[in-house]
């Protein structure tokens, strides 16, 4: 499937200079504020203490430097010039799957594009860990066109892939790469286990977006009778009755709950959760996301 995603569509290098034209609204959000206001915090960095003053917020005294001192201290803080931007894209075997002649794979690589090509425009850093079964490529954040190069060659590389997902290594490996306060987007299927403590780990020091690429047959089955079904990671093969009313029925309870789980995971590790289907336009998603959170 790797062979014909690459034949089905154009290069991202080919389409780059029509991409950077659509990415003007979205860039224009981030250079606006938008993605500042997600986050409580975001633009400012800790720089150290001095002594408390008269009329000086009591919500910025540094309760540690003040016990120890036994004199009241207060943060100061000197705001950053600059977003960095870091992604963490999913290109494992499940990947590939889809409907509605997009698969999950070509939605997430158009979603890191669009961000890449808006970071650019913005003049905003950007880096990126790429991985399937293992990591397959990863670049420390940096503003530069050649960056963007770099990154949308890798991004249109599909080199063969190995059976399961480096999704916890990929997120380790990230917080390795990221030396300062960051945007991260964490775009996968998240159909893998053992993922969320090192997720809670980056959003701890990081303002994580959690972009779960989702397909129309993940919640309904078309009534096309007994169809035998072959998990791609696993190739395990189950029989589904499709015509079944109760069974259909029992899909799409299923898929809610599925949903609701990993929302409620994602919230309560600290990021910020964000479904965006194969037939969705991943642009018009991206900007009704931060139009929404703007607006909160």
């Amino acid at each position: 499937m790797a062979e014909n995603l690459i034949s089905d569509r154009e290069s991202l290098i080919k389409r780059a200079a029509v991409l950077r034209i659509t990415t003007a609204s979205l860039a224009s959000a981030m250079q606006n504020g938008t993605f500042r206001s997600l986050y409580h915090g975001q633009g400012i960095e800790f720089a150290g203490v001095r002594e408390y003053l008269r009329g000086d917020d009591v919500r910025t005294i540094d309760w540690n430097v003040t016990a120890r001192s036994g004199k009241p201290f207060v943060k100061l803080f000197d705001e950053e010039r600059e977003l960095q931007i870091f992604l963490i894209v999913d290109r494992s075997i499940s990947m590939q799957e889809g409907t509605k002649n997009k698969t999950r794979l070509e939605s997430a690589t158009e979603i890191a594009a669009l961000l890449t090509l808006s970071a650019e425009r913005n003049a905003n850093p950007v880096g990126a860990v790429l991985f399937s079964g293992d990591i397959e490529f990863a670049v420390k954040p940096k503003n530069s066109s050649n960056q963007t190069m770099l990154l949308l060659s890798r991004l249109d590389d599909y080199p063969e892939r190995r059976r399961g997902t480096a999704l916890a290594a990929a997120l380790q490996g990230a917080g390795k790469l990221l030396k300062k306060r960051s945007l991260v987007f964490v775009i996968s299927d998240f159909r893998a286990g053992g993922w969320e403590d090192a997720f809670a780990h980056m959003a701890a020091r990081h303002d994580t977006v959690a972009v779960r690429i989702t397909d129309s047959m993940d919640s309904s089955l078309p009534e096309i009778g007994s169809i035998t079904v072959r998990d791609s990671e696993t190739g395990l093969r189950k029989l589904f009755p499709t015509l079944s009313k109760t069974f259909r029925g029992q899909w799409r309870e299923d898929a809610a709950m599925r949903t609701k789980r990993w929302t409620d995971c994602v919230l309560r590790r600290g990021g910020v959760p964000l479904s965006i289907s194969t037939s969705e336009d991943p642009l018009s998603a991206l900007l009704n996301f931060f139009t929404q959170r703007e607006a909160v």
